[in-house]
């Protein structure tokens, strides 16, 4: 420095070179800090069913521990058929007892934890006045009550101009669904100083501040993706004033600090940093490491779901299959998430074991049990879609099926084995739309907690879809505490923060195709005659 101001002189080049040596500098001390003393990321996820936590020692990328709160389901509401709503305090007050019980579990110090990552379930509305309280229960994702608002929505703004700016119908979506409030609840609507998805309403509970990401808003169809920006086609078909969307942050970025109060609730240490937020399908595929175009991620959880990414924008002209801003979306690399959900997955296959099953009977037991059928269930076949408007379906809602029932010949075991094929089959079904999307599946990566442990469900997909399937050592709630990592600076980048995933187990297609291709038929042509 001089304190001759006139001896100084800018200089680009040489600001250009003090500036790498400083990130260089900075990247020294975190890893010369991490070498000291073990580190730690924390993971949400934020499920319908129920809330995961993780704990990630970052040096490693191994996983400490991961407990789930509460041990059952979490509680729906449905006041009306076609409605679901949660309360967004049960979240909360499972986030927080998740957090100590995950404490408690690892021996982990608050003050070892760098850094806080959420994954959440996709589609909600949650609203809040000036204060920051919720002014009614949350509308979830398979609720149906705002269909007709998207489908008018849809013809109104038109086809094409939605679906080259949104890449969607606005649907049963967030923003119709904040609609459907608007219209039917106007004294709610008045209050509200904030609209958010369940993500968002967690991280608003942990450091006081109300955020939401670009990938966010494209999941609630807010998101103009020719524009980069909020999606005012919408917002003002809907009359939804934009100063109710909350401040927009990067997915890896700093979106504030964690309260005095949200860590007295958590058994945490004030001030570490939330750094990443996602929806629940988004972060599962991040979780499994697929972030290049032409990778493939599922899960089966409550709901099933394909996730293909490419590296433009792409639609399906009917809105069966829906596009999204990917976790690691950028203007000038795009990654769009190509999404095909089930509603209709985990919950009818566990709505077969609590109403079928015998009492007390686990998953493992119905799967050995399943495994003395043959293929196609001798004819028994079951379609899943009783969970709310189907999009593979264009929004209808058909409920679920069973055809072909025969009483002197099928039995518990036919149900279960039915039942998966069932789901199975309703990935396929999606898979085709997929396919003429240009996403073609060769290798899909699933996590080892859900339907895809099933050998028949997994045999099923890479039979009938010729693809391979890798089951990796991986869940959601870990996926976010490691990319959680990356706007700390501890990783430089997602891929850096995934590099050490594992694969534990391949399925394969089975040689005898004829039999899943003959069943697969008959189911589809069963659906058809329904639909």
């Amino acid at each position: 420095t001089s304190k001759n101001s006139s001896l100084i002189t800018y200089n680009s080049s040489l600001k250009k070179v003090y500036a790498t040596r400083l990130i260089t500098y900075h990247s020294l001390l975190i890893t010369h800090y991490l070498s000291l003393k073990k580190v730690f990321l924390l993971g949400f996820d934020i499920g319908s069913s129920s809330i995961k936590a993780a704990l990630v020692e970052a040096q490693t990328g191994a996983t400490v521990g991961v407990v789930q709160y509460p041990d059952t389901e979490m509680s729906m509401t449905a006041v009306q058929p076609g409605w679901a709503e949660q309360d967004p305090e049960m979240w909360w007050d499972c986030v927080c007892k998740a957090s100590k019980k995950l404490l408690a579990q690892t021996g982990v110090q608050p003050a070892d934890i760098h850094g806080i990552g959420i994954a959440y379930q996709m589609h909600g509305l949650v609203v809040v006045d000036k204060d920051h309280k919720p002014l009614r229960p949350s509308i979830i994702w398979c609720d149906s009550r705002a269909v007709e608002i998207g489908n008018g929505a849809f013809d109104t703004i038109g086809h094409q101009e939605c679906l080259s700016h949104l890449l969607n119908s606005p649907g049963n979506f967030t923003a119709s669904k904040l609609k459907w409030v608007k219209d039917n609840e106007p004294a709610i609507y008045e209050k509200i100083h904030k609209f958010m998805l369940p993500g968002d309403y967690i991280a608003l509970r942990l450091t006081g501040e109300a955020i939401t990401t670009p990938s966010g808003l494209s999941e609630g169809i807010l998101w103009d993706f020719l524009e980069n920006d909020a999606a005012a086609m919408v917002l003002g078909h809907y009359g939804i004033d934009r100063n109710l969307i909350p401040d927009i942050k990067p997915t890896c970025s700093e979106q504030g600090v964690l309260t005095a109060a949200a860590a007295a609730e958590t058994g945490l240490r004030p001030g570490i940093p939330v750094t990443y937020r996602a929806g629940d399908q988004p972060n599962n595929a991040m979780s499994l490491n697929v972030l290049n175009p032409g990778e493939v991620a599922a899960t089966g959880g409550t709901s099933g779901v394909i996730y293909g990414v490419v590296d433009r924008p792409a639609f399906d002209q009917q809105s069966r299959v829906n596009g999204f801003l990917h976790v690691n979306h950028t203007t000038e690399a795009p990654r769009t998430g190509v999404l095909l959900c089930i509603n209709g997955s985990g919950i009818q296959y566990n709505w077969v074991r609590q109403h079928l099953g015998e009492d007390g009977i686990g998953y493992n037991d119905m799967e050995k049990i399943a495994a003395t059928i043959p293929v196609g269930s001798d004819g028994l076949q079951i379609i899943p879609f009783g969970n709310g408007a189907e999009r593979v379906l264009a929004n209808k809602n058909p409920g679920a099926h069973y055809g072909n029932l025969q009483f002197n010949r099928h039995g518990a075991a036919h149900f279960y084995r039915a039942a998966l094929e069932g789901i199975a089959f309703s990935f396929v079904y999606g898979a085709k739309i997929m396919n003429d999307m240009g996403v073609h599946i060769e290798v899909m990566r699933v996590g080892n907690d859900n339907l895809f442990q099933s050998t028949i469900f997994s045999t099923t997909i890479a039979t009938l879809l010729n693809c391979k399937i890798e089951m990796v050592e991986t869940t959601g709630a870990v996926g976010a505490a490691k990319a959680s990592g990356v706007a700390t600076g501890i990783y430089k980048t997602l891929d850096e923060a995934l590099s050490n995933t594992k694969v534990l187990k391949i399925f394969t297609p089975d040689s005898d195709k004829a039999a899943y291709q003959a069943a697969y038929n008959n189911w589809e042509s069963y659906l058809e005659n329904l639909l």
